[in-house]
């Protein structure tokens, strides 16, 4: 069913809002104020979802999507192909501000900041996960929808990744291929098989190390190195087989400088990174703290805590302990810190965590979000133990989607 829309706001999550007979409508491929006709995809008892697929009238910031994969109905790897990037900076830095608004009843006047290193919001995703359907054909999966969407290339992937070729090689037997170029020049293949089935691997340069990903964070090597390299300033990080680390070229310095500039580390002091991945922000904090002071990092995967160990071996005032953080901090006796800095998965912190964090009595924390709508949440209920935002900064670390990193810098003024 095709309905006639004038479209509102922008909404978190790639949307905009309209209304229709009453009801709320989530519109995708749409512009605030533009008057489009819209395929209705889903129907619920409260709302509707559709997908914009004439444009009755374009608002200024409508541009062509340069990618031929982007628009209803394609693939789902991108929402925002069709507004400028100076539009899609603003429509991101109206959902950080609508969900503080909402959630947290706070009144932000930032501005989404963009990220060095993709001027054109292309060629930046140097991690790419692609499905690969029952003929071994390689593609992105379409929004809300299991089906792929073939594809020759992705204009979004870092040229290394795309250098690597896999989209035009054939993957039989794969559930998923994910391609990996690293910030000094490494490339990989993570490859996960379909069930009881083994994958041919195709013929790739000699230089492209190849995982076989055996689930639960394990990784196998079938060739080459097992670990990437990645280098920020003039430290080198390695990350075992697919591993997390920002896909944006220049998103790790960008938020690592940040998150030092809001923690304002000092000489003596003992600060925790939790969620710590392979050390990225703990380093930073060791180095600032210095030999008198220490820094705890938590981390649940056993493989990154093994790369934080090593990427920071230099630094012995850093120590690492594999856990959740809901159990971690009592486990290990944690009963305090000068500051705190927490990068959680997009669920955020959640309120256990938030009151466990709140006992350890951090004149700082900063939190790292890549969630606008978990960081307001987990923000009001820092508030609820004396905590306030004192600054936040957004980055476009995701052009063309509509995810965006935060960095937000709380600070109780009792302590």
């Amino acid at each position: 069913m095709a309905v006639e829309l004038t479209v509102g706001p922008v909404a978190h999550g790639g949307w905009c809002v309209a209304r229709h007979d009453g009801r709320v409508v989530f519109v995708r491929h749409a512009l605030p104020g533009e008057r489009v006709l819209a395929e209705i995809t889903e129907e619920t008892s409260r709302f509707l979802r559709a997908d914009a697929v004439e444009i009755l009238e374009p608002s200024a910031d409508r541009v062509t999507p340069p990618c031929p994969f982007a628009g209803p109905g394609r693939c789902g790897g991108c929402d925002w192909q069709h507004a400028s990037l100076d539009a899609q900076r603003l429509l991101k830095t109206d959902v950080v501000a609508e969900q503080l608004k909402r959630l947290a009843g706070i009144e932000w006047k930032g501005v989404v900041e963009e990220v060095p290193g993709a001027p054109d919001g292309l060629g930046w995703r140097t991690r790419v996960q692609f499905a690969v359907d029952r003929e071994g054909v390689l593609g992105l999966r379409r929004h809300r929808s299991h089906d792929i969407e073939p594809l020759d290339a992705c204009l979004i992937a870092h040229p290394e990744v795309e250098n690597v070729g896999a989209e035009v090689m054939n993957w039989r037997n794969a559930s998923s291929v994910e391609v990996i170029a690293s910030s000094v020049g490494e490339q990989a293949v993570v490859v996960a098989p379909r069930p009881r089935r083994t994958v041919a691997v195709p013929d790739l340069d000699t230089s492209v190390a190849v995982f076989v990903d055996e689930g639960k964070g394990r990784t196998r090597v079938v060739h080459g190195r097992n670990h990437l390299t990645e280098r920020v300033g003039d430290r080198d990080f390695q990350v075992t087989g697919s591993g997390f680390w920002q896909v944006h070229p220049g998103a790790a310095a960008t938020l690592l400088a940040t998150v030092l500039e809001f923690a304002a580390p000092q000489p003596g002091e003992w600060a925790l990174d939790l969620y710590c991945g392979v050390g990225l922000f703990a380093a930073g904090l060791a180095e600032a703290v210095g030999p008198e002071g220490a820094v705890f990092g938590v981390e649940s995967e056993a493989v990154a805590v093994r790369d934080a160990e090593r990427n920071l071996r230099d630094l012995p005032q850093a120590r690492f302990a594999r856990g959740r953080v809901e159990n971690a901090l009592d486990r290990f006796g944690i009963e305090r810190a000068d500051l705190v800095v927490v990068d959680p998965p997009r669920a955020g912190l959640g309120r256990e965590v938030v009151d466990r964090v709140a006992t350890l009595q951090a004149g700082r924390i900063v939190y790292v979000s890549c969630d606008p709508a978990t960081l307001a949440r987990d923000i009001a209920w820092l508030a609820d133990h004396g905590y306030s935002l004192a600054d936040l900064r957004a980055f476009d670390a995701f052009p063309m989607t509509h995810h965006v990193e935060c960095v937000a810098l709380l600070v109780n003024g009792s302590i």
